[in-house]
């Protein structure tokens, strides 16, 4: 309805050239997520870092990534990546098994580094615009390429599939713990963006860009901005 109603008004000649006619509106979900950072993540992620030890947490982050591994492998195969795909294939055999289930990522520390990867990612390799720029209460930027490939990657996920008893419960456990991590992990990140910037908004939009333009050229060291979450 927000969006609707921001359409009756004219974006300002600045918004159309950065490809964000809804600037407006954009603006005041940027404002309500960073107030919930403020005031509800970051107290959260505080008792998070005072009960749960610094190794406790690395292995949580660790499991969590190892978790969401088929997804990058099977956009790894999309994007007929082979070299990329072979070593998301080994981290998740060897995290799972000498890593305890994900919990140590041992193929890290044999040279088998993480990289992610997303179907927003094989959108863009195929040419799909990123679509006017988009913030979304709770998620962030989410333009729609990046939104819809965000929704096929459950496709990808095997647990998706599985039947056994407990499974709702568990795939609610993993989406907590993935949002718990992902607050953790991003929070040095935000508040030095937030710190630096002249316009925190418009950093974040350009940062929020390059990484995933980045990432579309393959470029992964430089794809280091966090991105939509696995709900």
């Amino acid at each position: 309805m927000a969006l609707c109603l921001s359409a009756c008004a004219s974006p300002s000649p600045e918004s159309l050239a950065a490809n964000d006619p809804w600037e407006g509106i954009n603006r005041d979900v940027f404002a309500f997520d960073v107030w919930i950072e403020h005031h509800i993540a970051a107290p959260v992620d505080d008792g998070y870092r005072a009960v749960v030890p610094e190794p406790a947490r690395e292995g949580l982050h660790n499991m969590v990534t190892n978790l969401h591994a088929p997804i990058v492998l099977a956009n790894d195969v999309i994007q007929a990546r082979p070299k990329k795909a072979v070593n998301t294939l080994a981290r998740i055999v060897l995290n799972s098994t000498f890593g305890l289930g994900g919990l140590i990522d041992v193929a890290s520390k044999v040279g088998i580094p993480y990289h992610d990867n997303d179907f927003g990612v094989t959108l863009g390799q195929n040419g799909v615009a990123e679509g006017s720029y988009l913030v979304l209460p709770f998620i962030g930027p989410a333009p729609p390429r990046d939104l819809v490939g965000s929704s096929v990657d459950g496709l990808f996920d095997p647990l998706s599939y599985a039947r056994f008893p407990g499974r709702h419960a568990l795939q609610l456990s993993r989406s907590a713990v993935r949002i718990l991590d992902g607050v953790d992990q991003r929070r040095d990140q935000f508040e030095t963006i937030e710190r630096t910037s002249v316009d925190f908004y418009a950093s974040t939009r350009n940062l929020y860009r390059q990484s995933r333009n980045a990432r579309i050229r393959g470029d992964d060291e430089g794809s280091s901005f966090v991105s939509l979450p696995d709900l």
